[in-house]
């Protein structure tokens, strides 16, 4: 497994489990915010590479986009959920 992808997964699982933490109050929360944040995370990437843009990048790992993503799809999601 690539390093920056393995640093995706690690990411993308860190923002879905503290944002659960904060808004969270079951286990089918977590799932679904774990979940969230990962496809986030994922689009964010795609986006940062499609873009070109380089904004704190670690290595080919576009860290600004996709957690700026990440954190938009995790406010939607609870905004839908509501």
């Amino acid at each position: 497994m690539s390093p920056y992808l393995l640093l995706s997964l690690l990411l993308g699982a860190i923002y879905g489990t503290v944002f659960h933490l904060w808004q969270g109050k079951t286990w089918r929360d977590l799932a679904l915010y774990l979940v969230t944040a990962l496809f986030g995370f994922g689009l964010g990437q795609l986006i940062g590479n499609f873009m070109g843009l380089n904004i704190f990048p670690i290595g080919s790992l576009h860290l600004f986009e996709a957690t700026l993503i990440s954190g938009l799809m995790l406010f939607i999601i609870r905004w839908v959920k509501m």
